[in-house]
């Protein structure tokens, strides 16, 4: 990594490309499965888009398989709460895979107020020889039935069947901003801005409420949950991020009742730096647990920053993801870009972190180097096995050739949501409503 590693770049293939942009194709989440093969995707039309890896090609043993499209099903509807008077969008805002026990594959999917269970199968075999149906599937007049058959499974084309499992509806008064699979693969919980509620994944019809930050004045209430996440490891333990910049750690085996938190981790602001923007921009928008366990991530509007679960004073890691935006706060208020919320990612190894920015650049840091690279992810470096190049935002004074002012990045182009392969050094970037496909050039040199 870094801005003279083009040896080390990105070959990428591109997925997904509309050329009439509609607001219902626009990706609301990707999220790979626990081995990698398959990559989900959520859009604002309430589709979800399965990706599969193809298998290694037998002509070419060395190169990597790519994703194609496996599946395509509608998960939500728009809906209209009548008590309310509100309309209920249909937009995806999380999706989480489940872990794998048999042959297939389960996901949970949510809008703003259902949660859904989803089954994903393949079939390709089929019974005949039915004792009591004919081939057209009628059943038959039974005084026409003189002998017993023994139903056979016939070959078929490969078939994927996506069916609606569960539905855990009623569970939220507010938005559903996150949800997470427990490690012990049994339940699983769902934050809004005021409640963080658990679920068994068997039981649809009742939920218990872990955290309930809302006053019992509305007029108190002074900050919101942002996001979620359960540890990876201790099924006891999970971490919710608030709008005032503060992580807290909660342990299950305290209280029923996780409002009194186990650990609360927050950076003392600097009064020096203090403005009227300051409150906005330490909004955390995600946190994500680093897959050994022992640091959390979490991205605000400027910084990502990694926390020990150690140590609650200051993180021990910061890295500026678009610093040179400080001086443009006014304007990005303004425009409302300033509330945008940014997801953040862990390599497999816990080595490199990843996350969004905007003009569709997205930022990698090296956590050992303390190097960092800006990539871009664009319709006209899109070709296949294109390398990409490292740019560069300046602020003014002397530019490079291929460097961008910051007075002409494109605010209308942002990479909110992005996702890493829990293995390899595959990335899947969600720029508005294509989706890329980015992998190390030396993860496929390995071999």
């Amino acid at each position: 990594m870094g801005e003279d590693a083009d040896a080390r770049g990105m070959k990428h293939g591109f997925l997904r490309n509309h050329n009439d942009v509609t607001e219902a194709d626009i990706i609301s989440t990707a999220e790979f499965n626990h081995t990698g093969d398959l990559l989900a995707t959520g859009d604002k039309g309430g589709r979800v888009v399965i990706f599969q890896r193809e298998p290694e090609s037998k002509n070419e043993p060395y190169s990597q398989g790519e994703y194609n499209v496996y599946s395509t099903f509608q998960s939500h509807e728009p809906e209209f709460d009548y008590l309310k008077s509100l309309e209920i969008e249909e937009k995806i805002n999380k999706i989480k895979w489940l872990p794998k026990h048999n042959a297939a594959h389960a996901l949970l999917s949510t809008n703003d107020k259902t949660i859904k269970l989803w089954k994903i199968a393949e079939r390709d075999k089929r019974p005949e020889g039915y004792n009591l149906k004919d081939e057209e599937g009628k059943l038959k007049d039974l005084s026409t039935v003189t002998s017993l058959q023994v139903p056979v499974l016939k070959p078929m084309d490969l078939m994927v069947e996506v069916s609606p499992r569960r539905i855990f509806a009623n569970g939220h008064t507010y938005h559903i901003n996150s949800i997470s699979v427990n490690s012990d693969c049994e339940t699983y919980m769902s934050a809004d801005d005021l409640r963080i509620n658990l679920w068994h994944l068997a039981i649809t019809d009742r939920s218990f409420n872990i955290v309930d930050i809302k006053p019992a004045n509305m007029e108190d209430l002074t900050e919101v949950i942002t996001a979620s996440e359960f540890h990876p490891h201790h099924c006891n333990l999970f971490v919710y991020s608030s709008s005032k910049g503060s992580l807290r750690l909660c342990d299950m085996r305290a209280s029923a009742l996780c409002d009194k938190h186990s650990k609360l981790y927050e950076e003392p602001e600097d009064p020096s730096s203090r403005s009227f923007f300051s409150e906005i921009i330490s909004s955390v928008s995600d946190v994500k647990f680093s897959h050994n366990g022992r640091y959390m991530l979490a991205r605000d509007y400027l910084t990502v920053k990694v926390w020990d679960l150690n140590m609650e004073t200051r993180p021990v890691e910061t890295y500026q993801v678009h610093d040179y935006l400080r001086s443009k706060l006014c304007s990005l208020y303004e425009n409302d870009c300033i509330f945008d919320k940014f997801e953040c990612a862990w390599n497999g190894s816990d080595s490199v972190i990843m996350t969004g920015a905007y003009n569709n650049f997205f930022r990698m840091f090296d956590r050992s180097t303390k190097r960092d690279v800006t990539l871009e992810a664009s319709r006209e470096s899109s070709k296949p096995r294109a390398v990409l190049k490292p740019r560069r935002v300046c602020r003014g004074g002397k530019r490079r050739k291929d460097d961008i002012s910051v007075d002409s990045l494109d605010f209308t182009k942002k990479i909110l949501h992005t996702a890493w392969h829990p293995a390899e050094n595959i990335i899947a970037i969600a720029a508005t409503n294509n989706l890329y496909i980015f992998q190390d050039k030396m993860n496929s040199d390995m071999h």
